[in-house]
Parts: structure tokens; sequence; C-alpha cells
């Protein structure tokens, strides 16, 4: 199967820009909460606001860069569907299984550290630099794990599983 890589990129930036504008859009009309005397900036839409609108800006760069970026379709074809089986396995096990029976901090680390490390250690060529890749992958999943834990409770007020 062969594609122009230009012109699924082009694709994917309309789907995501839809996608960010329907998450702007349903933010805006989130019901507020000014009759219970809350500050206006603690709107219940505002996240999926701001996330819409940097999806859109995500998808406008890739738009904008799809004709500038020449790939060789045997290269995408060759380890893109064994990267993409893998990304959609990892990530519904990580949903499915990993959240809710582990701590969110250890299984999200967990999830970033293997999701890094399927794409940078086999990066490497030899031994000490498969074992810095690992090992900086592992300081990177615990580091990200922990910002993300800290962000959505403490900054989001949410209640991990």
């Amino acid at each position: 199967m062969r594609f122009d890589s230009a012109t699924a990129d082009r694709v994917t930036a309309a789907v995501f820009f839809a996608l960010g504008a329907a998450m702007a859009w349903g933010g805006y009309v989130m019901d507020r909460l000014e009759i219970r005397q809350i500050h206006p900036a603690s709107i219940p839409g505002l996240v999926p606001m701001i996330l819409g609108g940097a999806l859109m800006i995500c998808a406008a760069l890739l738009a904008i860069n799809a004709p500038r970026t020449p790939r060789d379709p045997d290269e995408v074809e060759s380890g893109s569907w064994g990267n993409f089986l893998f990304t959609l396995l990892w990530s519904c096990f990580y949903a499915l299984v990993m959240v809710g029976r582990l701590e969110f901090a250890i299984a999200t680390a967990i999830f970033i550290t293997g999701f890094a490390g399927w794409f940078l250690v086999p990066a490497a060529t030899d031994t000490p630099s498969r074992l810095k890749a690992a090992g900086f992958v592992a300081v990177f999943g615990i580091v990200a794990a922990v910002a993300i834990s800290a962000l959505f409770r403490y900054g989001f007020l949410v209640r991990l599983p």
C-alpha cells in the first residue's frame, strides 16, 4: 500500500483541527458556575477550550509543514504498522488494565517508560548507547509521571484513580 505522506499529513491536520474546534466550542458552551459565586476563571470548560486551541495550532503547523516533509514511502510502510499496533495495544493496556489497579503515578511511569523505550532504545546502535538510552527513558518516565500526577492532583484538583 503506497500513499502520499504529505496528503496524509494534510488530512490528519484537518481532522485534528476539526476535533480541536469541537473541543473549544464544547468548552465554551459548557455551563458556568457564576450562580454559586465561583470565580469566572474556574469555569469547567476552560481546560477543554485551552486544549482545543492548542490542538488547532498543532494541526495548523502540521498542515503548513506537510509539503516540506519528504519521506520515502518504503520507509514509512516498513515500520509504521508495527509501531501503530504497539501504540494501540500499549495504550489500551494502560487504560484498561494498569489504571485503576495500580496507583496512577506508577501506572503512568510504566506507560511512559515503555512507550518511550519502544522508540528510543532500539535506535541506539551499541550496548553502552542502549544502556544510556534505557536510563534516560526510565528517568524521563518517572519525572513525567510525577509531573502529570501533580498537575492533575494539585493544579486541576482532580482525584486520580
